[in-house]
């Protein structure tokens, strides 16, 4: 195994943001806390999407 290199994904953060006050959390954040729950106590979270649509060509 010695010269071999090993590529490592590394994937962006998903941001979840609270549905009623709208405090964006990331999921390290609430892997962290014991409950899923926003700091105004809600515990209904919506994904962020990216701002950047991706465009494949048809096939």
């Amino acid at each position: 195994m010695s010269g071999t290199t090993e590529q490592v994904k590394v994937f962006s953060t998903a941001v979840y943001e609270c549905v009623r006050c709208g405090t964006k959390t990331s999921q390290e954040e609430l892997n962290n806390l014991p409950e899923v729950k926003c700091i105004c106590g809600y515990r209904v979270f919506k994904k962020v999407r990216p701002t950047v649509v991706k465009q494949i060509k048809a096939v």
